[in-house]
């Protein structure tokens, strides 16, 4: 058995916890925030046997696209020093996607 960690932007979600519950995947989702961009996404946790994970990961892939965003960048400063905010453009998205082995697996 393996567990899935996928974080995935917000607007990405719900199509794809939609998508993975169609193809009977149990997942369960949790509100986050990223560091860089300070902005919200999902982590989507999921328990699935290893002949399960490929087609998981694809559905994944299919529904998690990455774009370019506008976003501005505080340069430091020294005090006294005043700082004008310059924009710049991001990738986000996609999905970062984590596969680990699952020692003992209990449902109840």
């Amino acid at each position: 058995m393996k567990l899935v960690i996928a974080i995935v932007q917000d607007q990405d979600a719900g199509f794809l916890v939609e998508e993975l519950t169609k193809k009977n995947f149990r997942v369960t989702r949790l509100t986050t925030s990223g560091g860089f961009l300070k902005a919200g996404n999902t982590t989507l946790l999921m328990g699935v046997e290893e002949e399960d994970l490929a087609p998981l990961l694809d559905i994944i892939e299919e529904n998690c696209k990455s774009r370019e965003v506008s976003t501005h960048i505080n340069p430091m400063n020294m005090p006294g020093e005043s700082f004008i905010p310059y924009p710049i453009t991001v990738k986000v998205g996609g999905a970062t996607v984590f596969v680990l082995d699952v020692a003992d697996y209990k449902r109840f």
